[in-house]
């Protein structure tokens, strides 16, 4: 069974989007970490690693998704997990969304997104396929 972290970085307090996402792919088979709000990017790298997950997704909807998506990445990179996949969710210009997939996210989904296309695009990339594309 394929293992998701499902994880809150930063300082927004919003975790309805991220709690109604965990129980879809929960619902869709898998078994799903959920960190709570606010986690550090080390706690998320260090829970993945603790965790041994398949997959990350970050929900942030505080306007960092930049930073902290990098700095997740750049603490993946350093303890060597950069190979597991990483997808963001939340509130992303579609400005940012290319620049997201640049530095080494996998996929990236807006609000509205449906349920079901998540879970067809998680199970895309713990098959080992990457979109590389934002979702709707």
């Amino acid at each position: 069974m394929f293992r998701i972290l499902i994880a809150k970085p930063g300082l927004d307090g919003h975790d309805r989007g991220a709690k109604v996402v965990a129980h879809a792919l929960r619902d869709a088979g898998f078994e799903v970490i959920y960190t709570g709000l606010r986690q550090t990017p080390e706690q998320i790298v260090r829970t993945a690693i603790q965790e041994d997950v398949d997959l990350i997704g970050l929900s942030i909807l505080s306007g960092a998704h930049l930073q902290l998506s990098r700095k997740v990445i750049d603490l993946m990179k350093k303890e060597g997990i950069d190979h597991i996949p990483l997808f963001v969710g939340g509130i992303i210009p579609a400005d940012d969304v290319d620049e997201l997939l640049r530095i080494g996210v996998k996929k990236v989904f807006g609000p509205g997104t449906p349920l079901s296309e998540i879970v067809q695009q998680v199970k895309i990339l713990l098959s080992g396929g990457v979109t590389n594309t934002s979702g709707s």
